[in-house]
């Protein structure tokens, strides 16, 4: 009995990964695919995946399309390739006239190299900012001042704020037009406060529980919270025996504990229920793009309310898109630059598993928050594959800025070596990450 789940979890989890990967390639691949061929260099092959063809069909350019057996990568063969990696076929590269020369890889302008290697990154974050600008029009975005569309359940008595009302003030102070966390840490520490709301046209002071409750509104997998059973929309009255007013008073808690366990008292559908978490220290990126050490049980907080949405402009949407894919590769740039220099932890580093992983839970999270998820993941294949790594795009690019300068190729001979550094460079990369998933 107890081994169906464990299976339905498994293939939950590899399918999940296998169309979160196969995307991301395909978009990736792509890019370079569409723009080779606007450029002149004609592709052989395009493949998702690896290893026996499952399915294939020729196109009328002459590009053979296919699904290999191995659905962990892709590649597209262009002509004078010798393999998937995009090495050199010199033998069938001397054989061929010099009109055909034209439209190989190794064989056509260095702007037309370029503007093909560079696509498949430049392909990751365009599909990243439509992905994350399309959420945002499908889901839009809270008005401001905001809107309550609906009140979640809280133990909490006297509160008079209502569906419907619009919040101009808290505590007395106006709402910002751009909420800050001072702006909220600044609010009274009081189980209840005064809302200044809009209703039915009237302005009124009603009673309302802090902006931010001690509400946990989201569990994270695979987290301190989860493994002893707390859920989303559990109200936290007590931590360590300590009243709660709002939720950066357990945060005060969890960090006063210093690693101890840390006693809840939970209410939950109209019952209380005690909890007793071991937090876990985690790496935790700051406002500065740096990190720091946290002892984090792995719950977060969130409004009082659902929030009314309204739908942004199509220009506001695709700029926030775009906001959104520079902060991720941001954050991408300091997370790998506080790993190199040892300054968090190498276990913050995920292979296969831990991707796999996180395409499952984004699945069971619901098919928006699996889509944002595809937006992350295209948007960090992009930046890692314009790392100036030797087998990698970044690693191309290197070669043709030295061609550019220098006049002339590198020899067939440093390429060689040098692709070979690379890959083995990948792969104990791939293997480290690996060995995380298991043992971390």
């Amino acid at each position: 009995m107890t081994l169906l789940p464990e299976f339905g979890n498994v293939i939950l989890t590899l399918i999940s990964f296998v169309v979160a990967l196969s995307i991301i390639v395909g978009v990736h691949e792509y890019g370079h695919y569409i723009v080779g061929r606007w450029s002149g260099i004609k592709a052989e092959t395009f493949s998702i995946g690896f290893g026996p063809v499952l399915w294939a069909r020729k196109d009328r350019h002459g590009t053979k399309w296919q699904i290999a057996a191995i659905p962990f990568g892709g590649y597209v063969k262009f002509l004078g390739d010798a393999n998937a990696a995009s090495g050199k076929d010199g033998e069938a590269m001397e054989a061929m006239p010099e009109s055909e020369l034209r439209h190989t890889m190794h064989g056509a302008p260095l702007w037309a190299r370029s503007a093909t290697v560079l696509a498949g990154p430049v392909f990751n974050f365009i599909f990243s900012i439509l992905v994350f600008a399309g959420l945002l029009l499908a889901v839009g975005l809270m008005t401001n001042p905001p809107k309550i569309s609906t009140l979640y359940p809280l133990p909490y008595e006297g509160i008079t704020i209502e569906e419907g009302d619009q919040i101009l003030a808290i505590a007395g102070n106006p709402y910002p037009e751009e909420p800050t966390r001072e702006y909220f840490d600044a609010l009274p520490d009081t189980l209840l406060l005064d809302y200044t709301v809009m209703r039915d046209g009237e302005q009124m002071t009603v009673k309302g529980p802090q902006y931010s409750p001690a509400r946990i509104g989201m569990v994270q997998p695979r987290s301190a919270g989860e493994a002893a059973g707390l859920l989303a929309g559990d109200v936290i009255l007590r931590a360590d025996g300590e009243e709660l007013e709002n939720f950066g008073e357990l945060v005060s808690v969890v960090k006063a504990a210093d690693g101890g366990p840390v006693r809840l008292n939970v209410w939950r559908t109209g019952e209380e229920k005690e909890f007793v978490i071991q937090p876990e220290l985690r790496d935790v990126p700051t406002a500065d793009n740096g990190f720091e050490k946290r002892f984090l049980i792995g719950i977060s907080s969130a409004t009082f309310f659902e929030p009314v949405t309204e739908r942004p402009g199509v220009f506001e949407a695709v700029g926030l898109g775009v906001k959104q894919t520079y902060s991720v590769v941001e954050r991408s740039i300091s997370g790998l630059y506080h790993l190199a220099a040892g300054k968090i932890s190498s276990c913050n580093m995920s292979g296969a598993i831990g991707i796999a992983r996180a395409s499952k839970d984004q699945a069971e999270a619901g098919l928006v928050e699996f889509i944002g998820f595809l937006a992350l993941l295209s948007t960090a294949v992009g930046f890692l594959n314009l790392l100036p790594i030797p087998m990698l795009d970044g690693g191309h690019l290197v070669f043709y800025a030295y061609e550019a300068v220098m006049r002339k190729k590198p020899s067939d001979k440093a390429m060689n070596f040098l692709m070979s550094l690379g890959m083995a460079l990948v792969l104990s990369v791939m293997v480290f990450a690996l060995w995380n998933d298991i043992f971390c």
